[in-house]
């Protein structure tokens, strides 16, 4: 962790959940994915949590990952390792940007001290996953590792319909509203009002 305390009370409790999210097999995953993908050169984490996080806290990783998921201008075009803090954040920034273009939503954006800090991983691993999934979908030829370690995204599947197929459903009823089977009102009483009982005998 960056030059940081130990946290206590709350802090500590809200870590600790925070903490409990990580998932061990998704980082097997995922280390996998990355060096399929980018291949040996990027190195190997040491086992555990702050292996995984020494390995990607630089940003050097994640802009490869970037870049190799793109066919044509590469995004990020100065990638250089830095023992420099504010060098390393600004190269995880970088990423994000690239990443966020590239098509991934901003919920599921880690943020720089989630992973410089190691305040979440799990928020890093969501990431990850995001751009693994969406990787799969895009199905451009950039992909590289087993297609069933992520899963395809749902896409638009949008429909047009003309004004007359419109009209014509409005005078459907649909099944969840239910059907009267031809039965009536007729002979029903209205609310509120007490049952007419008549008594016909003399």
């Amino acid at each position: 962790m960056a030059n940081k305390g130990p946290s206590y009370g709350l802090s500590r409790e809200v870590q600790s959940k925070i903490d409990k999210k990580y998932d061990q097999d998704l980082e097997e995953r995922l280390t996998e994915w990355i060096i399929a993908q980018c291949g040996a050169g990027v190195g190997q984490p040491e086992a555990g949590k702050t292996g995984w996080q020494n390995w990607l806290k630089d940003g050097c990783v994640l802009c490869e990952l970037i870049n190799s998921l793109s066919s044509g201008n590469k995004p990020i075009r100065k990638i250089q390792s830095s023992g420099m803090a504010f060098k390393q954040m600004e190269q995880i920034s970088q990423f994000l940007n690239a990443a966020e273009k590239y098509g991934i939503t901003k919920t599921d954006m880690f943020q720089t001290v989630d992973l410089w800090e190691g305040k979440d991983l799990a928020a890093v691993q969501r990431t990850l996953m995001a751009l693994g999934n969406l990787a799969v979908t895009r199905d451009d030829g950039t992909y590289r590792g087993d297609p069933n370690w992520f899963h395809k995204k749902s896409m638009e599947n949008r429909r047009d319909f003309s004004e007359d197929q419109l009209n014509e459903g409005k005078s459907v009823i649909g099944l969840q509203m239910g059907t009267n089977k031809g039965a009536s009102q007729a002979g029903m009483t209205g609310y509120g009002r007490p049952r007419q009982i008549l008594n016909n005998n003399p």
